[in-house]
């Protein structure tokens, strides 16, 4: 019998880029082979100094090519479509007719970034409260926010407004890379990212274009907007191997990516650590959310599939707070004259917290701030001196994370949604007990942590 067709799934993340290639089974979709490569991206911001966010393009495309070219060359020539998501919220520019140059490699033709900016991405903090009031009001149901496409793009305007005029394309990174296997000369982006941007209608599915003109902000540099699910473009080269013309998928959010490999039920919620966290429900069919957002709200509505929604409680802190935490911990034992590894001591630091059941200590681990209180930050109280040994600091640092998502979307209104269910996923929960522990003390329902909740899978799956 032939060899079963399949659908390759990438991820781009904010520390790694994952391939999955996802096959039919009698069982179902199964994942035949996957990928992880760490990006290690992170540039220092010269425009916005300490406060930026910024990634080498070059060094995240290196990391995907790098996980194409290891998967195996007669899958990889079976691959039909392909399905991509991404960090949201950040912006990448390029110049639409030099974006790329395809260059032959040993696994076959790939493209390297040629004419593109950093990517500032969500963690980016330069665009101040003070300089977001000054902004136009949008027209959208989300809190617009630092690290959002459409403020950075204002930033630019106001502080290096010559920085623009070297591009004609914008887009998230999984934009971009769509783009570039597509060879789009405008840049096509989903509900999903586009809402994720700042300054966009889901309901109208459409840009603020009077809002944004009226106030001189560059609209050519906006993409074109389609559904999550249909098809952006087909492949202009063969790439590693996969064919050319094999069809592409408009780029998606990796949130609501990870949430559709693993939410079958609506009774579930899914509860996501990784770099930051998230806690979500699906809302009832046909729920439109509110004209305007709350600002005080904790809770944001994200733009799903099929016209659906997710509540989603989107923290700023989740694992990124532990591997702070970690450097802080390494910086200390440098400063002491001793040379320990970040992995050695993120190993120590829950074994000490696992023999440490209970903790007083309270820690509020809010050091990036929240979306909707940008001005509170990390704080510890409770302090006694019986409870400062790593263990306990680690355990209550942990159960601070968890706290914080549970203040977010509180345990009663998952009852009174229906939630019957969590699933727990990424790689923060996955390598660290203590978090499990604290997630199950949390909340009241069973907990079920998902072998294939992944946004590249998920990337797949809607293909």
């Amino acid at each position: 019998s032939p060899e079963p067709s399949c659908v390759l799934g990438i991820d781009l993340g904010t520390t790694s880029v994952k391939a999955a290639l996802v096959t039919g089974t009698e069982r179902g979709l199964a994942v035949a082979q996957s990928c992880s490569r760490e990006t290690q991206a992170h540039t220092d911001s010269l425009e916005a100094g300490p406060q930026g966010m910024e990634q080498n393009v070059q060094r995240i495309i290196r990391a995907l090519n790098e996980c194409l070219a290891a998967l195996p060359q007669q899958q990889l020539q079976r691959v039909t479509h392909i399905g991509i998501s991404g960090q949201m919220h950040g912006v990448v520019f390029w110049k639409s007719d030099k974006g790329c140059k395809w260059t032959e490699r040993g696994t076959g033709p790939a493209f390297e970034p040629q004419d593109v900016s950093h990517l500032v991405t969500w963690q980016d903090g330069r665009c101040s409260p003070t300089f977001l009031s000054s902004l136009p009001l949008p027209q959208s149901h989300v809190s617009l926010a630092t690290g959002f496409g459409c403020a950075t793009v204002y930033w630019y305007l106001k502080n290096s407004p010559d920085f623009l005029k070297a591009y004609d394309a914008a887009g998230t990174i999984q934009d971009y890379v769509v783009a570039m296997l597509c060879d789009l000369k405008k840049p096509l982006m989903s509900v999903q990212n586009a809402a994720s941007w700042g300054y966009f209608n889901s309901r109208s599915k459409s840009w603020n274009t009077d809002i944004l003109e009226k106030s001189g902000f560059p609209v050519h540099l906006l993409p074109e907007v389609g559904d999550p699910g249909s098809t952006a473009g087909r492949t202009t080269h063969a790439w590693h191997g996969i064919p050319k013309g094999v069809k592409v998928g408009i780029a998606l959010g990796d949130f609501q990516c990870s949430v559709y490999s693993c939410l079958t039920e609506r009774t579930n919620a899914v509860l996501n650590i990784s770099t930051s966290a998230q806690l979500t429900i699906s809302m009832p069919l046909g729920f439109q959310p509110p004209e305007t957002p709350d600002p005080c709200s904790a809770v944001t509505y994200f733009p799903y599939f099929s016209g659906d929604y997710l509540a989603v409680a989107a923290s700023l802190n989740g694992g990124n707070v532990l591997a702070t935490f970690v450097a802080m911990v390494a910086q200390w034992t440098q400063e002491l004259g001793l040379q320990v590894q970040e992995s050695a001591i993120y190993t120590r630091i829950i074994q000490a917290a696992l023999a440490q059941n209970h903790s007083k200590l309270s820690v509020h681990p809010t050091i990036f701030g929240e979306r909707h209180i940008p001005e509170q930050l990390g704080s510890v109280t409770n302090i006694a001196a019986s409870e400062l040994s790593l263990g306990h600091v680690t355990r209550a640092l942990c159960r601070g994370i968890v706290q914080n998502l549970s203040s977010m979307l509180p345990v009663q209104l998952l009852r009174d949604t229906g939630v019957r269910r969590i699933l727990g996923s990424g790689s923060a929960l996955a390598r660290n007990e203590v978090l499990r522990q604290e997630v199950e003390r949390t909340f009241p329902f069973p907990v079920v942590y998902g072998k294939d909740v992944d946004a590249a899978v998920g990337a797949a799956m809607v293909m």
